[in-house]
C-alpha cells in the first residue's frame, strides 16, 4: 500500500496519542486494574498494511514510548511488540486481512501475546511483578480490548488513506490495442 507522508504521521500520532492516553486517563485503568492499552491493535493493523521499515519503526518507538511512560526498564515492550509485528508481517499473504472477524482474533492474538511476553521478559529482570491466576484474565482482557480496536483502526485509518492518497483513474474507454482505419477506404461506408 502507498501512502502518503500526512497518513504515516496520522498513524505515528494516534499511536503516541493512545500511549499517552494509557497513562493520563485513568478511569479504564482503576475499573479493570489495567491500563488501556491499544498499542498491539495498531501495530497489527501496520503490520498487515505498511511496509517492513515502517512496521519496525512503529514498533521499536511506541515500545520505547511505553516503556518511557512506564516503571518499566527500557527497551522491555520494544522486543514483543517487535516480535508481533515482525510475524504479522511476513505471513501476511497468509491472513484475510479484509475480514473483519480476521481484524478481530488477529487484535486479541496481537493484544494478549504482546502483554503476556512483556509479563515474562518483566519477570526474568529485576522487577518482579505479581502473577497469579487473576494475571491471565487481565491479559485476557486487554486481548479482548485489542480485538474491539483493531477492526476499528482498519476502517479509520483505510479511511484516511483513501481519503489523502491520490488514487489513479483504474479504466479508460480507450483500448490500447484497437485497431483505427482511416482514409477514403474503411469498412464504415
Amino acid at each position: 500500500m502507498i501512502s502518503s507522508r500526512l497518513s504515516l504521521f496520522l498513524l505515528f500520532l494516534v499511536t503516541w496519542l493512545a500511549i499517552f492516553a494509557q497513562t493520563q486517563f485513568t478511569g479504564f485503568r482503576d475499573t479493570f486494574a489495567i491500563p488501556f492499552s491499544i498499542v498491539p491493535a495498531l501495530l497489527a493493523y501496520t503490520a498487515l498494511t505498511h511496509g517492513l521499515g515502517i512496521t519496525t519503526s512503529l514498533a521499536l518507538l511506541s515500545g520505547l514510548w511505553i516503556d518511557s511512560l512506564s516503571i518499566s526498564p527500557i527497551g522491555v515492550s520494544s522486543a514483543p511488540l517487535f516480535l508481533i509485528a515482525f510475524g504479522l508481517q511476513f505471513r501476511r499473504h497468509l491472513i484475510l486481512r479484509e475480514q473483519t472477524y480476521a481484524q478481530f482474533w488477529i487484535g486479541f492474538a496481537a493484544g494478549f501475546l504482546a502483554h503476556f511476553l512483556i509479563l515474562i521478559l518483566l519477570s526474568v529482570g529485576p522487577i518482579e511483578p505479581v502473577v497469579n491466576w487473576f494475571s491471565l484474565w487481565k491479559i485476557s482482557l486487554l486481548g479482548f480490548l485489542n480485538a474491539l480496536v483493531c477492526p476499528l483502526a482498519f476502517v479509520l485509518f483505510d479511511t484516511l488513506s483513501k481519503t489523502l492518497n491520490y488514487h489513479p483513474i483504474a479504466s479508460l474507454n480507450f483500448r490500447v490495442d484497437r485497431e483505427m482505419v482511416r482514409g477514403r477506404h474503411s469498412r464504415n461506408h
